[in-house]
């Protein structure tokens, strides 16, 4: 039987849950204890200050992706990639970009690009952020290196970038994959109909 969350752990998932629904300038002490089902005092008890819970929240997220990513990185594989053929890059990305998005449904996705962006106001987040990215870096090029990829070190930070600015348009868009547009929103090469002629 699994072990039951501790207090602390409901206060950090808590935290995550409201800057997915209802971004970071919702976060307040008794907001959080209502959505963790602990009292007040148990938040901030467990954190001093605001900062400190939300670099707990950066580094859970950060450590379960990194937990997730390690088993995809293991993951076996057909065959190499050439990456100069850009048919094998866009399938790299494909793959990479569609194996770590963090959920299907919701704002789950949303709560660590707050976080990132908080980060950018607040150098106290930095470390958590930067230690964050580090870890995305180490397992694409693990994932790379299992895929047989040259040179996956000096790519690997590259191909975080990229998955990330693809996962964010995902979000803005409400795309349900890489390369799918939106709903309404023409392909490429795809004239928008024209929705004021007349019709015959």
């Amino acid at each position: 039987m699994p072990k039951p969350p501790s207090v602390r752990e409901r206060i950090v998932r808590a935290t995550l849950q409201i800057i997915a629904d209802e971004g970071i300038a919702q976060i307040t002490n008794r907001r959080i204890a209502e959505e963790a089902r602990v009292s007040l005092g148990s938040v901030t008890y467990h954190f001093a200050t605001q900062r400190d819970l939300l670099r707990e929240s950066l580094r859970l997220f950060v450590a379960e992706e990194t937990r997730r990513f390690a088993e995809l990185a293991v993951s076996p594989c057909d065959a190499p990639v050439d990456l100069t053929d850009l048919t094998d890059l866009a399938g790299v990305l494909d793959h990479v970009a569609a194996t770590t998005s963090t959920s299907t449904a919701g704002n789950t996705d949303i709560a660590p690009y707050e976080l990132y962006l908080q980060a950018g106001r607040d150098p106290e987040l930095r470390a958590a952020a930067d230690e964050c990215f580090g870890a995305y870096d180490q397992l694409a090029a693990s994932l790379l290196g299992a895929l047989g990829v040259k040179d996956a070190e000096r790519l690997a930070a590259p191909l975080v970038a990229m998955v990330i600015g693809l996962q964010l348009r995902r979000l803005a868009t409400g795309s349900p994959a890489v390369g799918t547009p939106a709903t309404g929103t023409p392909s490429a090469g795809q004239e928008p109909a024209d929705t004021h002629r007349a019709e015959a």
